[in-house]
């Protein structure tokens, strides 16, 4: 019997990667596209072609120009999804400035991390949004953050200044910084939540995540003629790589349904605005799909998309097939890291592809599955650690070469943490995490950063964060705490309390148990494995009980 071939994939493509930076790419789509709708914002009625588009995102270059904004300095960009928050990606871009993506959930503790981490100069903020005063906690933070020069607020006079001072700069300045930046000049940070407490940076090129949008895009079929939906943020890769730039370097349009996701507006957008494509992660789609007017929307429209952030459930794709009509609709798998999608499946690929596995490998990128001991590349059919390579991996981690090199070898392969295996025909299948992950609604949330929050609790001895099963989210967060002595007892509702506000929502724990001591190993290990299964049982979740849970 023949033995196994080798758990390694690489993405053979007839089409070559785009050797140019992000405006570059924006001009050679104006140049053919021009009259072509660009972008569509529901909120406000805004629309502009691509000329318009590109006659918008100079004004803004310009203003940033005048601004005193240099090659490499770093601009922040804190925001729910507008049409300001896609001129700043392409007016940075064309400047050389690198965008500092700043998740809209976050709270004064996170935000002044973030802008002293990566030295942010210039932020572009939203005023509020929701229960969110983000004026309040920029000026909270803003005495210690020392690099931040200038705040522009988007809706108020700041922005328009911003811009209007752009009129200083002679008409060719925009095009003379544009000629002067390579496609592997940094052009983004994006911050994932890290094991030692704080976000790290992932620090991506042009080259980096405009082919990654471009591939992901071309996986789908696009062309000039699509109309595609994002209710997914911007401040992540699934928005402003996955749709912005998939769009764009398509000569396709962009349409945002809401500042956030609704499933009633993006389900309006799609009717009135007949969108062919719609991207989301599960959860959307089933509040789409249970929306209780979506049989009142005419989605005919729809033909393909992207569905990623967590597994999808199989009757949830026969929906989206069914009744949406996204039969070419697809399914993602990356990180952050690598800008992001690694794995895709294919408009053609069977249900069961779709929902049972993550695809195969992406154009001109490479991925294999080792054993995490060793680091040798498994036979198919074997599980291990996935690990990828190829131009998707991010530079590094923004000031931390530590870091960096923990997570991409010295052959330049990202090691993703994930466990998987790889069949036959190259399909991948994600079957756990190596690291304690978890994923809340599409969210990638590592309980170390919580559990060092946790610790500034004044009545937390010590505190260890699990994820368990949710119906809604696919993940929640459940805190076993254990109290200092003669402490008050602690509930979910007083822990939440204290998380409000200085922590983001979705990292907010849903249930509490206090211990006395946690499961170890002989050798003094956290035995978390053993904490989520005893917490399916302590929670009732095996019988389907979900509810704000605090024990002892």
């Amino acid at each position: 019997m023949a033995a196994s071939a080798p758990s390694y994939a690489s993405g053979t493509a007839t089409t070559p990667l785009l050797g140019e930076t992000v405006g570059g790419n924006l001009e050679r789509t104006v140049a053919t596209h021009a009259d072509r709708p660009a972008l569509v914002e529901r909120a406000t009625g805004r629309r502009w072609t691509y000329a318009e588009l590109n006659r918008d995102v100079d004004a803004v270059a310009a203003g940033l120009l005048a601004a005193g904004v240099a090659k490499g300095d770093r601009v922040g960009i804190w925001s729910p999804n507008c049409a300001e928050w896609l001129l700043l990606q392409y007016a940075t871009a064309k400047v050389g400035a690198i965008l500092v993506n700043v998740n809209p959930a976050y709270r004064a503790h996170e935000l002044a991390y973030v802008l002293n981490q990566s030295g942010v100069r210039l932020l572009v903020s939203a005023t509020s949004f929701k229960t969110s005063d983000y004026r309040a906690m920029i000026d909270q933070v803003r005495p210690d953050c020392p690099a931040l020069d200038r705040v522009v607020y988007v809706g108020d006079a700041s922005w328009d200044e911003l811009v209007a001072g752009g009129a200083e700069v002679p008409a060719d300045a925009v095009r003379q910084r544009l000629a002067q930046l390579s496609p592997d000049d940094p052009i983004n940070i994006q911050y994932t939540s890290g094991t030692t407490g704080f976000p790290k940076g992932a620090t991506l090129s042009h080259h980096n995540i405009l082919n990654n949008g471009f591939f992901v895009a071309e996986l789908q079929r696009w062309t000039h003629e699509d109309r595609v939906c994002l209710p997914v943020p911007f401040y992540h890769c699934f928005g402003m790589v996955m749709g912005n730039l998939g769009a764009t370097s398509h000569g396709a349009c962009v349409v945002i349904p809401a500042p956030a996701f609704e499933a009633a507006a993006t389900l309006r957008a799609v009717h009135d605005e007949r969108c062919t494509v719609l991207y989301g992660v599960p959860t959307m789609f089933i509040a789409e799909l249970n929306d209780p007017d979506f049989d009142r929307y005419d989605l005919s429209s729809l033909r393909t998309g992207v569905m990623a952030g967590s597994p999808c459930p199989q009757e949830v794709m026969k929906q989206v097939i069914d009744r949406m009509g996204m039969r070419e609709v697809t399914i993602c798998y990356g990180m952050t890291e690598t800008s992001p999608v690694s794995t895709q499946t294919r408009v053609d690929d069977s249900l069961h592809r779709r929902v049972a596995t993550v695809g195969r490998v992406h154009p001109h990128v490479e991925v294999k599955v080792v054993d995490p001991e060793s680091g040798l590349t498994v036979p198919r059919g074997t599980p291990g650690e996935l690990c990828t390579r190829g131009y998707s991996v991010m530079l590094g981690y923004w000031e931390e070469p530590e870091r960096t090199a923990e997570a991409i070898d010295a052959a330049r392969w990202m090691h993703t943490g994930d466990l998987a295996v790889m069949d036959e025909d190259g399909y991948v299948t994600i079957t756990g995490r190596i690291k304690d992950m978890v994923i809340r609604g599409g969210e990638n949330i590592y309980p170390r950063e919580i559990e060092e929050f946790l610790y500034t609790h004044p009545d937390v001895l010590d505190a260890q964060v699990v994820g368990v099963p949710d119906a809604r989210y696919g993940e929640e967060l459940m805190a076993w705490v254990r109290l200092r002595p003669g402490a008050e007892p602690l509930t979910a509702e007083r822990l939440r309390e204290f998380c409000r506000g200085r922590l983001a929502h979705y990292k907010v724990p849903r249930y509490v148990h206090v211990v006395d001591e946690f499961p170890m190993t002989v050798t003094g290990k956290i035995r978390k494995v053993e904490m989520r299964e005893r917490a399916v049982e302590i929670l009732g979740l095996d019988a389907g009980t979900a509810g704000d849970t605090a024990s002892s």
